[in-house]
């Protein structure tokens, strides 16, 4: 009897820290998953990444240590290929790469170019919120 309650309390804290765990949501660019997310007015930012780009690493590694930040739960951020994504580029006039255009549903609320500090990003992200 006391093996199942502290399994099941076990149970309960490790879903409690999961949950904590990707309160960042990042995932890859889709059109679709952002025409979503705004038209719910949901916050959203899109990350142009470039693979090749050193500026671009930093910041995907600054978003892995933000991801499970509980200030940013309920964010997305989509990361678009910047070399593929030319008509994205165009549409939200990005002409670099290791942009974040962040926005509160359909509205853009913020733009942050070349920052790779995790509080700089977190800053400009939590603008959606």
């Amino acid at each position: 009897m006391i093996r199942r309650l502290i399994a099941s309390l076990l149970t309960l804290a490790l879903a409690g820290l999961a949950g904590l765990a990707h309160a960042l949501d990042v995932r890859p660019y889709d059109a679709a998953a952002l025409a979503e997310l705004q038209g719910a007015g949901k916050p959203v930012a899109v990350h142009f990444h470039a693979d090749w780009c050193p500026t671009c690493v930093n910041q995907s590694r600054s978003l892995e240590q933000l991801a499970a930040d509980p200030q940013l739960k309920g964010l997305t951020v989509l990361v678009a290929d910047y070399d593929k994504e030319t008509a994205l580029k165009r549409q939200l006039k990005v002409r670099s790469q290791s942009v974040f255009v962040v926005f509160k549903g359909a509205a853009e609320v913020a733009r942050s170019a070349g920052q790779t500090r995790p509080d700089e990003i977190r800053q400009a992200l939590a603008k959606a919120l």
